[in-house]
């Protein structure tokens, strides 16, 4: 699902996605425009200091995700442990704290916290000569693969 560059539509969306498919696993990806052949793993999500506009020229009330909700929540995927396991020939992979107080960060708080934590940010850099559709694409594959692994090794 495309989410749209909109604050409270994005978080309806998540909502949307969180209680019609109840999935083990929500994985979001958005666009890093300054990384080249760089993907970023996120490993939490901030709740506060959501200042700049929307596409819409808003932006949450607040400046939060969610009111009263938790400073940040962690993943309960181990970003670092896929981080160090995981390899894909060609583009760097490194981890991160700090989605950065944008749709991308407020996203990922979002279904982290609609989603008690069973959900993963992955942030790619634009398609280009070296970094094409079908190259991300399969990185993006053996990447929620580990993360399906994870979910598994959890329920076990």
């Amino acid at each position: 699902i495309q989410l749209p560059v909109v604050y409270q539509k994005a978080k309806e969306q998540v909502c949307k996605i969180w209680t019609t498919l109840q999935p083990l696993l929500t994985v979001h990806v958005g666009l890093a425009s300054s990384a080249t052949a760089l993907i970023i793993l996120e490993q939490c999500g901030k709740n506060k200091g959501y200042q700049e506009r929307d596409a819409c020229g808003l932006h949450p009330e607040g400046a939060c995700c969610v009111l009263d909700g938790p400073e940040k929540i962690e993943s309960a995927i181990n970003m670092k442990a896929l981080w160090k396991n995981i390899s894909v020939e060609g583009i760097d992979i490194i981890l991160s704290r700090d989605a950065g107080r944008y749709i991308c960060d407020y996203t990922y708080y979002t279904s982290l916290y609609y989603g008690n934590g069973r959900a993963a940010f992955i942030h790619v850099p634009p398609l280009s000569e070296s970094v094409t559709a079908e190259f991300l694409g399969k990185a993006l594959q053996t990447i929620i693969l580990a993360m399906l692994e994870q979910c598994g090794e959890q329920r076990e």
